[in-house]
């Protein structure tokens, strides 16, 4: 490959460097990972997150030292097809799913993945959220076509799992340009309460108190209860809540909360679970944006490889997720992003600062020129 290496340190944001390498075809080097702790070197999930790369590619070179602290990657062409994936039950499906979602559009192949693993747990997002906040910004992008979505099989909860998603998506070679600056008024309110391994009433236990906070938000509200029994319902008992707010222009916000994981923390009580979801889901349209934070990254990545024509999209306050993922985006891709901050007027309570983000797309198609 004719593009140069970039040099790393630490395993802070692992994923995002992988994932863009993967999509420059730049060569990365992660070194002194985890070197003055303990138990140094790479810890499972993310090995097995490296795995799942190399399922996906053809041709990735990966070389580990002894200790596991440092990392080569060199990735090769993204090539898709059908892959089957345990995943590692530190992290949930949604930490490798979140990988998969930016690189599917770009493979050779339309891809269909089979994950298994932990669906939900509080540390990552879940696969509900991911469904019903991810696919339907891809689909702005028009990324789009038969087959595509995310399909709960089994869910699994922290820390046993035995959960199960399908994930397909079709390829798409042009991301197409977006203006996304106007997220409009919030028109309903969307949920899942889901269940296993515990009584189905504690499931409608969560949809009454978050009702009870949301009710004095707006009347078209919705959740309804998922309990799964028997091999579907995983291997630990828990439960929990996803929000979805849908704007009348199509934007998505969301929030979620699950019950701790069995044997860790201090038990919950599905009442505060679902109030304070409610809360979270409030918190998330106070901050505004046609994006919820959790999906930040995704939209700034699709308008960094889409056509070579000006994107905007506007964002609620930047996680430091989101800052770091900017900067990696200019690392590998040279791309800079125009920013801009839009105070909120005087007369109207419409939440605290918005972020305006401006980018002139690369087009992945030249990408791959490139790298060729």
């Amino acid at each position: 490959m004719a593009s140069q290496g970039l040099t790393y340190d630490g395993c802070n944001f692992f994923r995002q460097r992988l994932v863009l390498a993967t999509l420059s075809g730049k060569r990365v080097k992660i070194k002194g990972v985890r070197s003055r702790e303990d138990n140094p070197g790479l810890r499972d999930f993310e090995a097995s997150f490296i795995r799942l790369l190399d399922k996906v590619t053809n041709g990735s070179r990966i070389e580990i030292n002894q200790t596991g602290t440092v990392l080569f990657y060199q990735p090769g062409l993204l090539y898709g097809g059908s892959v089957e994936h345990d995943c590692n039950p530190q992290r949930s499906i949604g930490y490798y799913l979140e990988a998969l979602l930016m690189l599917a559009p770009f493979m050779k192949t339309s891809l269909k993945a089979t994950l298994r693993g932990v669906t939900n747990d509080p540390t990552d997002p879940t696969v509900d959220l991911l469904k019903s906040t991810a696919v339907p910004l891809m689909k702005q992008f028009g990324i789009d076509g038969e087959g595509f979505d995310i399909k709960v099989v089994k869910r699994g909860m922290a820390p046993g799992g035995g959960g199960e998603v399908i994930f397909t998506c079709p390829v798409r070679r042009s991301i197409k340009p977006v203006q996304l600056t106007d997220p409009g008024k919030i028109k309903r309110i969307r949920g899942v309460a889901y269940s296993v391994r515990v009584s189905p009433q504690m499931a409608n236990r969560i949809v009454d108190s978050a009702r009870s906070i949301l009710n004095q938000f707006l009347p078209d509200i919705y959740i309804y209860t998922d309990h799964m029994k028997g091999a579907n319902s995983g291997k630990s008992p828990g439960f929990g809540l996803t929000l979805v707010a849908e704007t009348l222009n199509g934007c998505f916000l969301s929030a979620e909360m699950s019950s701790t994981p069995q044997g860790q923390g201090d038990p919950v009580l599905p009442e505060d679970l679902g109030r304070n979801c409610a809360k979270l889901l409030l918190e998330e349209v106070y901050r505004g944006g046609c994006v919820d934070s959790s999906n930040q990254s995704l939209a700034l990545l699709l308008m960094t490889l889409g056509q070579q024509d000006v994107s905007k999209v506007l964002l609620g306050p930047l996680s430091p997720y989101t800052i770091e993922f900017l900067r990696h985006i200019r690392d590998f891709f040279q791309i800079m992003f125009k920013i801009e901050v839009q105070k909120p007027l005087e007369d109207e309570r419409k939440g605290g600062d918005k972020v305006l983000m401006t980018c002139l797309g690369v087009g992945y198609s030249n990408i791959n020129k490139s790298i060729k």
